[in-house]
């Protein structure tokens, strides 16, 4: 509905919108709607080529649609930062802004609703070379424990998968990484999966009965 009221409204214009992410990130048809629906001239290019440029350019656009359609600041659901990054969702709500602000008889469905899912990325931070300060650092794991271990699980899960992908080949089946791998024996055969060659049973104990034999 949206795509088809923006290509009959800029008609005149010979614009035609496919995708309202890829065609309404860079301000040029939200330039032209602007100018079209608000009847005023905008300082700015019509065609901006590099990404500074179109931020400008949106900040321009944005700051004057914002004034247009009157909205307080708590109810704009849209951003330059938003739009430039072609967040469909900021992109929706500034259009129905738009729509309903210019031409109120559009027939917009009612609760139209859209599932977002937020990942949360967790950064962590790890040394490649000495610490200067000569402290001992925590590496990813660690970090693991300590900042996230209800995430610990679902990590196992996804380790589990993996050594039963390879080590499935054989006909084993790993339910416990902590017992299953402390005699060594599953590493090993791991990595021979891995990479691709088998491992001479005289080199190691198939079921070693010490802990010299484990190491």
């Amino acid at each position: 509905l949206l795509i088809d009221w923006i290509n009959t409204t800029l008609k005149q214009e010979h614009i035609v919108v496919k995708s309202l992410e890829e065609d309404l990130y860079d301000g040029l048809v939200l330039h032209h709607l602007l100018e079209k629906l608000g009847s005023f001239k905008l300082d700015v290019d019509k065609i901006a080529l590099t990404e500074k440029k179109q931020r400008q350019k949106l900040s321009v656009i944005l700051e004057a649609m914002d004034k247009c359609l009157q909205l307080d600041e708590s109810q704009l659901k849209w951003s330059v930062e938003s739009i430039l990054t072609k967040d469909l969702l900021s992109t929706l709500h500034l259009l129905v802004a738009i729509a309903k602000h210019f031409q109120p008889s559009l027939a917009i469905p009612p609760n139209v609703q859209v599932e977002t899912i937020t990942i949360e990325v967790i950064i962590v931070l790890i040394f490649v070379t000495e610490d200067p300060r000569d402290l001992v650092l925590d590496d990813a794991f660690d970090e693991l424990f300590s900042r996230a271990p209800d995430r610990l699980d679902d990590v196992k899960k996804v380790f589990l998968q993996f050594v039963n992908q390879h080590v499935g080949k054989l006909g084993l089946n790993v339910k416990d990484m902590e017992s299953q791998f402390a005699d060594g024996v599953l590493l090993l055969l791991l990595i021979g999966q891995l990479e691709g060659y088998f491992l001479n049973l005289r080199d190691f104990f198939l079921t070693p009965a010490s802990t010299t034999e484990m190491v």
